[in-house]
């Protein structure tokens, strides 16, 4: 056991936990006035839900015991025999309940992320229990393929550091079930939905950034070399793809934008966290401009595809995610990191196909239980809003409180 590889942990857990009130705040100036606080809800208490399921048994469904390469057993139910003694398949030392609750911080936000989709919509008990089934049967099984001792996706020799397919495309693929399942916000393509603070929008990218080193750098789960190379590594990507994000945005619209900035920053550290821990300083500059470039082409489709993701869940999670799993294969070097494996760049374009096997499972699960949950709890509870309670803004008609006082 090391003492200051728990502290690190711990406090790279800590980190990752900002990042979902962050998260919050940037989806919550991003949406209008009447909606900011059903919207900062929704991540908020995510914290509280997931992080009793995870307790419960999400964490034994995701890290233990391996179950056929496909889940992990209840061996853990209730965090049964995890407590300060390591445990060595994950990490020698730091204690098994630190590095349990460091995996519980990226549950936590990957279920949030996806709330962007359906942000302006959907109704505050319908959220509650998809989510929960969401967290349980289709997040903690993927993150138990890609890093539970046994996984499968893992044992066939897919690479990702900190959560490229567990955390983002698994989001993303959700979000667009969500979108597809739900239809079209009142007024959509006939009225302008102006982001009612970019002030907080930019605040919450802010703290996105900040604790993303967090989430990366605390992946590798000890504070060392390889942990200064993740941090170096998502910095560059993100400040690249922040600066392709606006180039191309000044080329398309004529002129750049905060939100633009916002989101290019978050498609730089979506994009990279998959490969932080496997890449060098240059492949992740790489791999940052052409995350802003890909996610800000991705945001403009969703217009011509005609589906209704509010925040651009789809377009920056799922598309950024997919480029960083992809690019991982691409960039990938046992140089920096020889836990991992070459990429194509590096002479072994096998990496580059187990990349997208790794992917395309990732996006078929989840895309597709997640459009099954959709449909059964529609049924059972009604996934939307009434049109006048839409038009009123959930924050009076879910939670009857206002989030300005004018």
């Amino acid at each position: 056991m090391n003492p200051a590889n728990t502290a690190f942990v711990l406090v790279s857990a800590a980190l990752v936990m900002l990042m979902t009130p962050g998260l919050a705040l940037f989806y919550g100036g991003m949406v209008r006035g009447k909606n900011v606080l059903a919207t900062i809800m929704q991540n908020f208490v995510l914290l509280a839900v997931i992080g009793v399921q995870w307790a419960l048994v999400g964490y034994s469904l995701a890290f233990g015991p391996d179950v056929g390469g496909v889940v992990g057993s209840l061996e853990w139910l209730g965090l049964q025999g995890v407590g300060a003694e390591p445990f060595k398949a994950y990490s020698e030392t730091i204690p098994h309940s630190t590095f349990m609750i460091f995996q519980a911080m990226f549950a936590i936000i990957t279920a949030a992320l996806i709330t962007g989709a359906w942000a302006e919509r959907m109704k505050f008990n319908a959220f509650l229990v998809f989510i929960l089934l969401w967290s349980t049967l289709v997040y903690d099984p993927v993150a138990h393929w890609v890093w539970g001792d046994g996984g499968f996706l893992k044992g066939l020799g897919a690479l990702d550091f900190a959560g490229g397919t567990v955390v983002h495309i698994n989001a993303g693929a959700a979000a667009l079930a969500a979108a597809l399942v739900m239809g079209h916000r009142e007024g959509y393509g006939k009225e302008a939905f102006i982001p009612h603070n970019l002030p907080m929008t930019i605040l919450g990218a802010g703290l996105l950034w900040f604790g993303w080193f967090g989430f990366n750098a605390g992946s590798a789960l000890a504070a060392d070399g390889l942990a200064a190379s993740a941090f170096v590594a998502t910095h560059l990507a993100t400040c690249a793809a922040v600066l392709s994000w606006l180039a191309t945005e000044w080329l398309v619209r004529g002129k750049p934008t905060t939100l633009g900035a916002a989101s290019g920053a978050v498609a730089g550290l979506v994009a990279v966290t998959p490969a932080a821990g496997f890449v060098g300083p240059m492949s992740a500059l790489l791999i940052g401009l052409g995350a802003g470039v890909f996610c800000y082409l991705a945001v403009l489709a969703k217009v011509k595809l005609g589906y209704d993701d509010s925040l651009d869940v789809v377009g920056v999670h799922g598309v950024g995610g997919l480029w960083g799993a992809l690019a991982t294969g691409l960039f990938a070097s046992k140089a920096v990191n020889d836990a991992g494996a070459d990429g194509l760049f590096f002479g072994n374009p096998a990496l580059l196909g187990i990349q997208a096997v790794a992917v395309l499972v990732t996006i078929v699960y989840s895309f597709v239980l997640s459009f099954v949950l959709l449909k059964v709890v529609d049924a059972l509870l009604g996934l939307r809003v009434a049109r006048d309670d839409e038009v009123a803004g959930l924050d009076l008609t879910e939670h009857q409180e206002a989030g300005y006082s004018l």
